[in-house]
C-alpha cells in the first residue's frame, strides 16, 4: 500500500545517507585535494595489476591521497590467474606497498581459466597469504561473477567484507542480493568509468557503520602488534 512504500522510499534515502562516499582509480590521480573537496572520504588506488605486477603508480596515489586529507585509503588487487603462485603475488603486495587500510582482492571475469574448484583454491592461497603477512583483506565482485567464477554456493570468502558492482547510480544497498555468503555487503561500486576533478574514477559507497568497524579493528590489530 501506499504508506508502506513511502516508508521503504523514506528507509532507502536514510541508508544512502550513511553512506560514505568514495572513489576508485586504476591511473595516476594529481587532483586527490579536488575530490576531498567534493566530499569524498575514502580512496581505493589499484595496487596490483592483472598482468602481475605491482601498479607502478600505487604508492604515489596512496600517498598523495592521504597527504590530500584521505584518513581512508586501501588498495584493490587485480590477480594474475594465469600466472599461478597467489602467495608469491601476494608477497609482491606487502614487499611494494605501505600505508594502505584493506587489500581487496578484485575478483571478476577476466582470465579466470580454471574449473570452480580450481579458482576456489586460487583466491583462498591468495587471501591467506595476505593474511599471514598482516594485511586486511576484503572481496570485490558481484553475484553474477562470483557465480562464474566460484559458484553461488561456495561460501569460503564470506568472513571477509563484500565490496559489490552495480552500476544504478545509487549509493543505497537496497539493490543488495545474498550471495556467497555474504548478508549484506559493507561498500558498493555504483558507478563506474566517470571523471571527476579531471580524473577517471569509480565512485563507491561504504556502509558507515561497517566502514567504521573495519577502521577501527585495523587500528587495535596494529596496536596489538
Amino acid at each position: 500500500n501506499l504508506p508502506m512504500k513511502r516508508v521503504a522510499l523514506l528507509l532507502s534515502l536514510c541508508l544512502a545517507c550513511l553512506a560514505t562516499r568514495g572513489v576508485d582509480v586504476s591511473t595516476y590521480v594529481d587532483t586527490w585535494t579536488c575530490l576531498k573537496s567534493q566530499g569524498y572520504e575514502f580512496a581505493i588506488p589499484r595496487g596490483y595489476c592483472s598482468y602481475g605486477a605491482v601498479d607502478q603508480h600505487a604508492q604515489q596515489n596512496i600517498d598523495n591521497a592521504r597527504s590530500a586529507g584521505f584518513q581512508y585509503v586501501d588498495i584493490y588487487v587485480f590477480p594474475c590467474v594465469r600466472c599461478g603462485n597467489p602467495e608469491n603475488q601476494a608477497q609482491q603486495v606487502r614487499d611494494s606497498l605501505s600505508n594502505f587500510g584493506t587489500a581487496w582482492l578484485d575478483i571478476e571475469r577476466y582470465d579466470w581459466g580454471g574449473s570452480k574448484s580450481e579458482n576456489q583454491q586460487f583466491i583462498t592461497s591468495f587471501a591467506n597469504k595476505l593474511e599471514q603477512l598482516g594485511i586486511t583483506v576484503g572481496i570485490y565482485t558481484n553475484y553474477y561473477n562470483w557465480q562464474s567464477i566460484v559458484g553461488l554456493d561456495w561460501t569460503g570468502c564470506s568472513k571477509y567484507p563484500l565490496w559489490y558492482a552495480h552500476y544504478d547510480g545509487n549509493p543505497s544497498f537496497s539493490d543488495f542480493r545474498p550471495f556467497g555468503g555474504w548478508s549484506s555487503p559493507a561498500m558498493k561500486q555504483y558507478k563506474g568509468s566517470t571523471t571527476v576533478c579531471g580524473a577517471g574514477v569509480d565512485l563507491d559507497a561504504y556502509q558507515k557503520a561497517t566502514y567504521l568497524l573495519t577502521y577501527t579493528e585495523l587500528k587495535l590489530k596494529k596496536k596489538k602488534k
